[in-house]
């Protein structure tokens, strides 16, 4: 009886599924580059490559291991991988197989098609446009990464499109300015009438997933061109953990309103989130002559990383509709509202689209310049009569 022979032929079931599973991309961890395309030139070219886990070769770096009394199932589909040519050397270049152990590519591979699995998974109706609103905070930039943004929406949402929507701008005036608001609440507006509208219109309904870094009254300002009637899942960078993924809602968690003693004075708004901010503060601005209205938490949780669940978001939209009610019943629906926000980005846009434009007082935000050590007037939200 003739010994069988052993060849690295691999069955075209097994490649098919091996392509399948993988999704034509490579299961390198990281590296993820589409294997039937040139990176270059973007032609048609199939640059993928089978390699074993356990090696094929009794000399091998990983050896035969479990395969050893029976090497044709060394081709099965889970002893191989789909890789590209840089990774397969890069593998095998590790003779020791300590690196690059078998187990660690076993952990690769599974990972690698589980996530396809999951993506492929998720149903067209969980497309979102993906935007990015990022503008100068004091001498700060605000960069946002597109791999922390999808890691965020997943499994509950999916990019509809390759590249976010960048709504940004790096205006070159100081924010100590008037001309900084102008430019950037122009532009916003621009920016948001060219490329958020269309689809708005082109796909009703259409759903949006929006990260943001920037000053809280152009924040404000976005807020109110999406509004409540627009689907938007609004995410919050948070410090720690370090990440825009939703954590556990905060035991004890509430918004308070604090009304003034009197409500002759001209109204104004204190929002007191990441911060406490002390009347005096107001009354350099505005003098004495106002009554404080002061929208705040419990001490415990004022900080940067107030906000952490989502749910907080449509407390946030309900307690500002709240609010604006009961300021108009006592001031009238005619008189300005002045105000000072110390809050998370999140609450910014949640309070923006919680404005209601025909029913709502004139907003005029302010906000708190560092080098000049004060607020200043920032931005005007509806008309001044």
């Amino acid at each position: 009886m003739a010994k069988e022979v052993l060849t690295r032929d691999i069955a075209d079931g097994v490649e098919r599924e091996l392509w399948a599973r993988s999704a034509g991309r490579c299961e390198f961890n990281g590296c993820n580059r589409l294997l039937y395309k040139s990176p270059v030139t973007q032609e048609n070219v199939n640059i993928s490559e089978k390699a074993h886990i356990y090696s094929f070769s009794e000399a091998g770096p990983r050896g035969r291991g479990p395969f050893q009394k029976n090497l044709k199932d060394l081709n099965k589909i889970e002893n191989l991988m789909l890789i590209c040519h840089d990774c397969h050397k890069l593998i095998d270049q590790d003779k020791t197989g300590v690196k690059y152990s078998a187990s660690l590519l076993q952990q690769w591979k599974s990972e690698h098609e589980h996530r396809i699995v999951v993506v492929s998974g998720i149903s067209s109706d969980k497309k979102s446009h993906v935007v990015f609103y990022g503008s100068n905070i004091g001498v700060q930039s605000s960069p946002i990464q597109k791999d922390d943004a999808i890691s965020a929406m997943f499994p509950k949402r999916y990019p509809a499109e390759e590249r976010p929507i960048l709504l940004s701008m790096f205006c070159s005036h100081q924010d100590k300015t008037p001309e900084f608001w102008q430019t950037e609440s122009n532009h916003l507006i621009t920016a948001f009438s060219k490329d958020i509208e269309p689809r708005i219109r082109e796909q009703n309904p259409a759903h949006f997933s929006l990260f943001a870094l920037a000053p809280m009254p152009l924040l404000i300002q976005l807020g109110t061109l999406f509004t409540d009637k627009i689907d938007v899942d609004i995410y919050q960078l948070i410090r720690e953990p370090k990440t825009w993924t939703w954590q556990d809602f905060p035991e004890g968690f509430e918004f308070i309103i604090n009304e003034p003693d009197t409500f002759e004075a001209p109204p104004v708004l204190v929002i007191s989130f990441t911060e406490r901010i002390t009347h005096d503060r107001i009354y350099k601005i505005l003098d004495e002559k106002v009554s404080i209205w002061e929208l705040t938490v419990p001490n415990e949780f004022i900080g940067n990383d107030i906000i952490r669940a989502q749910v907080q978001l449509s407390m946030m939209r309900t307690i500002v509709r709240k609010l604006m009610i009961r300021i108009k019943e006592k001031h009238g629906f005619n008189t300005p509202l002045s105000i000072f926000p110390a809050m998370a980005v999140s609450c910014s846009i949640e309070m923006g689209r919680a404005r209601m434009p025909k029913a709502d007082m004139p907003w005029i935000i302010y906000d708190q310049n560092n080098e000049v050590g004060k607020f200043i007037k920032a931005i005007t939200i509806g008309e001044m009569k």
